[in-house]
């Protein structure tokens, strides 16, 4: 049953979302600077195409240690206690902040130096996610899950709008400011976990082969073919429609707006992401959820298609608005049924599961996006790109008959 009660009621997830607000924000703020810096870098030597192709090694190094380190770090958050791997790897990022900062005063700015930040940031990215995703759970009652997905949503988006605008006023200031204000973002982040009190929550048996359990999330996933119809469905959707690695070539060759205009189109999605997350926060998806699902992929391949097309900006800002909206829609159905589907004990793994997933279609979709405008130019990408997701709508309906046929969120997961 339904809890009336809304997750700022509870005192360690108000802090957990302080802790992820600020350092979403720290974040899109950094990686908005370093997508700029590497093709501001590129493109003093380099062509349009070249420099496309240095974009997307970003996303690849932030993916490949993701990819490496999946089962462990799915392991290690159901094995450790999750409120520590969250403050190392704020910590990691802090650090990573600073020396970006002190790079740039300094004017020793480089293309290798920002890609060694791209890889660190890589792996903190491989451990907070599943620990971060799987400690949520443990702060509020199950019945206010879906409402504490959509609100912590929320820090992310907002995160993701306030970051990228922040982040070009800040450098068009000064190359280091970015940095220097993220660095006291992710300190107060810290502060904040720091303040989240022990949790309980499901051990899993130490006498267990450790490499066993580590698979245990791999085998579930694969089980549970409404859990993996969703999240291969946005892997394959955003993988292929993926724009947003695109953005400091269209800010900076196309529709020619800047770093300023640049933080726009960064955080123009997160506008219509954040407006979906407040609704849901306040009136959770009952009914339909899945064909809802299918529908709103399926709407963030024609914007994706809309804004590799525009050339005016207020044109190409609607069309971003309109995918964020899209993919937030995805992302909550898909959280909240994995979530709700999960036992604890196994959050941490299906949740780095989940996290390869959601890293294989943005990291791994920048650098497909960046290798692919290399070929063919960055317009046709976006739009062969918002092309793809739409047929991937088509084919996943028809292989995932589950996903069409999910009413509502009502799972209920076992405790061990």
């Amino acid at each position: 049953m339904e809890s009336k009660q809304h997750p700022f009621a509870f005192r360690d997830f108000r802090h957990f979302w302080a802790a992820r607000l600020c350092s979403t924000i720290a974040q899109n703020s950094m990686i908005v600077i370093i997508s700029w810096q590497v093709y501001d870098i590129a493109r003093k030597t380099m062509g349009i195409k070249e420099a496309a192709l240095q974009l997307g090694l970003v996303g690849l190094l932030q993916f490949l240690p993701l990819f490496a380190l999946t089962l462990i770090t799915g392991w290690v958050a159901d094995r450790v206690d999750r409120r520590w791997i969250s403050r190392a790897c704020i910590a990691l990022q802090l650090v990573c902040a600073v020396v970006l900062a002190c790079l740039n005063s300094s004017g020793n700015i480089t293309l290798p130096a920002l890609f060694s930040i791209a890889v660190l940031l890589g792996i903190g990215r491989a451990f907070s996610m599943p620990a971060l995703n799987a400690l949520a759970p443990n702060l509020v009652p199950l019945a206010v899950l879906p409402r504490a997905i959509a609100t912590n949503a929320i820090a992310a988006r907002v995160g993701a709008i306030l970051g990228p605008a922040a982040g070009g006023y800040l450098y068009a200031a000064a190359p280091s400011a970015p940095y220097s204000v993220s660095a006291a973002l992710f300190a107060v982040s810290l502060f904040c976990t720091f303040m989240i009190r022990p949790v309980p929550r499901t051990e899993i048996d130490r006498c267990r082969n450790p490499w066993r359990q580590m698979i245990e999330g791999l085998a579930f996933v694969r089980a549970n073919r409404l859990v993996l119809g969703a999240i291969s469905l946005d892997l394959f959707a955003v993988l292929l429609g993926g724009a947003t690695a695109m953005l400091p070539v269209f800010a900076y060759d196309i529709l020619q707006v800047g770093p300023l205009g640049l933080g726009h189109l960064r955080a123009a999605p997160a506008v219509g992401a954040i407006a979906v997350a407040f609704w849901f926060s306040w009136a959770p998806l009952r009914n339909g959820v899945g064909e809802k699902m299918l529908w709103s992929v399926a709407m963030f391949g024609v914007a994706t298609i809309g804004f590799g097309l525009s050339r005016l900006l207020p044109l190409s800002l609607a069309c971003l608005v309109t995918l964020g909206a899209a993919d937030m829609f995805s992302v909550y159905v898909r959280q909240s049924l994995i979530q709700l589907s999960t036992p604890d004990a196994m959050r941490g793994r299906v949740g780095a599961v989940s996290t390869l997933f959601i890293s294989a279609s943005n990291e791994l979709g920048e650098a497909e996006s960046g290798f692919l405008a290399a070929l063919i130019g960055p317009v046709a990408a976006v739009v062969a790109g918002g092309a793809g997701a739409l047929a991937v709508t088509l084919l996943w309906a028809r292989l995932f008959p589950e996903l069409r046929h999910a009413r509502t969120f009502d799972v209920n997961p076992s405790s061990g």
